[in-house]
């Protein structure tokens, strides 16, 4: 049995997100939540379009997928940057996915389309070569050492990257926790299917071009943490 078969057999029963949901939602989340959610899941029981930009209602050029969009305030602000480009947002968590869907709906955004469970799931139903850019934005660190292997950095989740990636495609990090920054360089080395795009320091230390800055990064400068930002090219 090959590292990657034995991770993805051990990682099986592992939860790389947290709680579900929290406090209960508000009458008109509740609504979009049955209304509008529906008409903008991406659903892996389905057998997968050969060409994912046919999910959306209207031709785009590129596809962009964000896992743990949180609430949704950077894929908000991506969708309307890049009309053009088609976004697939992850997020498990119920409340998030509701205020996602709260901005989508005030918005009139139609270049948005969401999935609310196992981002690998999406990954593994994804057709190869079909991704532009995957943005992993502050995700969970699990700062406990005994919880590392619930990071969703992984080699096995790195070759999934690789595999839904078009050649020359972005896997884009941002984290304000040294372990997991340092873990994420180390893991995508290691795989080789990914080069390192930094040139010099302020390179990863300068947010990516036209960054709106999360909830995440403001609580981490609040607490006198500085984050990094890594690009890599799959190659």
């Amino acid at each position: 049995m090959s590292s990657e078969e034995t991770e993805r057999r051990s990682r099986a029963t592992e939860a790389f997100f947290g709680r579900r949901k929290g406090k209960p939602l508000r009458e008109r989340q509740v609504d979009l939540m049955t209304t509008l959610l529906p008409n903008l899941m991406v659903d892996p029981a389905q057998p997968a379009p050969d060409d994912l930009k046919t999910l959306f209602p209207f031709a785009v050029d590129t596809l962009r997928l964000e896992i743990g969009f949180g609430g949704g305030e950077h894929l908000v602000h991506r969708a309307v940057e890049n009309s053009s480009t088609g976004f697939i947002g992850v997020e498990p968590f119920v409340n998030s996915m509701a205020k996602l869907l709260g901005r989508v709906d005030e918005l009139e955004l139609h270049n948005i389309r969401v999935y609310n469970d196992d981002a690998t799931q999406l990954l593994d139903w994804m057709p190869e070569g079909s991704i532009d850019r995957i943005d992993l934005l502050y995700p969970d660190p699990w700062p406990k050492k005994k919880h590392w292997k619930r990071r969703f950095v992984s080699a096995v989740n790195l070759s999934r990257f690789h595999r839904v990636l078009k050649p020359g495609g972005l896997f884009c990090f941002a984290s304000d926790i040294d372990t997991y920054v340092n873990w994420t360089l180390q893991h995508c080395r290691d795989h080789g299917g990914f080069d390192w795009t930094a040139q010099e320091p302020t390179d990863w230390l300068t947010p990516f071009a036209n960054w709106p800055g999360t909830r995440y990064e403001a609580k981490a400068r609040r607490e006198g943490r500085s984050s990094a930002y890594l690009t890599f090219r799959r190659t």
